[in-house]
């Protein structure tokens, strides 16, 4: 909580055991077949899928929620772990496999996680209807309330901008629907980045920020006008001209698109409510992801951000409700009634 306010998460990922079904993957992989296991039930043991290993994983995700103030997140998959390079049939099984544990997790615990779906995206489609089958399982069957969308899930930057009509059946989906679109880039194949350790997260930086500069610059929010985007880590990139610019889109889209927090340099998290404003920010932390690192002048773990916020003397009380809990309530309402 902050101040007596609960803490929305709008920027979380899975934590399942077996290395969140890494291993279950490796075989995958390397029969080429699908896993057609439940990592709810049993049957799954010898890739760690127990009852004792699923409440220590989960336990260990509560905890650190409570140590870092935080009352409820939206959990999706881990986005390096999507690989939508694979081929279909692996794809659609892998996909199917990681909202089985999302919803594992969140039926674990009801009140502090809500699930937003994978989706098992193919570049080279040519639209997303593929998709509209998962999507469907996972709102009515395993009641998600979000949904993941890789920019550009093969890694290639060959798939369509986030703009293009490619990816309307979903945006179509998600406005009926009220459901969240969370924007997070996923695998990079550039082989220039070899040297980078974790070098998907230089990926993650320019998806983001593209998917960012195409949602406003073009029509999708004209076509779809209730539809509710979140581009995570702050947009993956800041602006570097002043607003007025015509390399920036010159419109409205306050109703529509908005930003996380996930971000964990100071300066750049500063500048980054700066620039995109507190009515268009919602805090997300990615707790636990990227964000161990310990602080050497607090001694706390970087994504131990409601303190962090909470000092920022730039914005005012209001605002800081409203990064913490309002802007979320609106985008995901389901987040806040499960924590109410």
């Amino acid at each position: 909580m902050y101040n007596g306010t609960k803490v929305l998460d709008i920027h979380a990922h899975v934590s399942a055991p077996g290395g969140n079904g890494m291993q279950a993957l490796a075989l995958m992989l390397a029969a080429n077949t699908p896993n057609k296991g439940d990592p709810r039930g049993p049957g799954l043991e010898r890739f760690g899928f127990t009852d004792d290993n699923w409440k220590a994983r989960v336990k260990t995700h509560t905890d650190l929620l409570d140590d870092h103030n935080i009352d409820a997140q939206l959990v999706g998959p881990r986005p390096f772990t999507m690989l939508g390079w694979m081929q279909p049939h692996l794809m659609d099984a892998w996909a199917r496999f990681t909202n089985h544990m999302i919803a594992k997790q969140c039926e674990m615990e009801p009140t502090r996680f809500a699930g937003a779906a994978m989706l098992p995206q193919q570049p080279k489609a040519d639209d997303l209807g593929h998709c509209l089958a998962e999507l469907e399982y996972c709102v009515e069957e395993l009641g998600f309330k979000g949904v993941y969308l890789s920019p550009d899930p093969a890694g290639d930057r060959g798939s369509p901008g986030m703009d293009q009509h490619y990816w309307d059946p979903i945006y179509e989906e998600c406005q009926k629907r009220d459901l969240v679109v969370i924007v997070h880039g996923t695998n990079c194949m550039d082989p220039r980045l070899k040297t980078i350790p974790h070098n998907y997260q230089i990926g993650f930086v320019w998806e983001q920020y593209l998917a960012t500069q195409l949602l406003s610059h073009g029509d999708v929010f004209d076509r779809f006008p209730e539809l509710k985007v979140v581009v995570c880590h702050c947009g993956g990139a800041l602006d570097r001209f002043i607003k007025t610019d015509h390399h920036l889109g010159q419109r409205d889209l306050s109703k529509n698109l908005f930003f996380d927090t996930c971000a964990l340099d100071l300066d750049y998290l500063e500048a980054a409510i700066k620039q995109r404003g507190p009515k268009q920010t919602l805090f997300g932390t990615e707790t636990p992801g990227s964000g161990a690192a310990v602080r050497p002048e607090t001694g706390k773990m970087g994504d131990d951000l409601v303190p962090v916020i909470g000092a920022f003397d730039f914005i005012s009380e209001d605002d800081k409700m409203d990064i913490f809990h309002n802007n979320c309530a609106h985008v995901c309402p389901s987040l806040a009634e499960i924590s109410a």
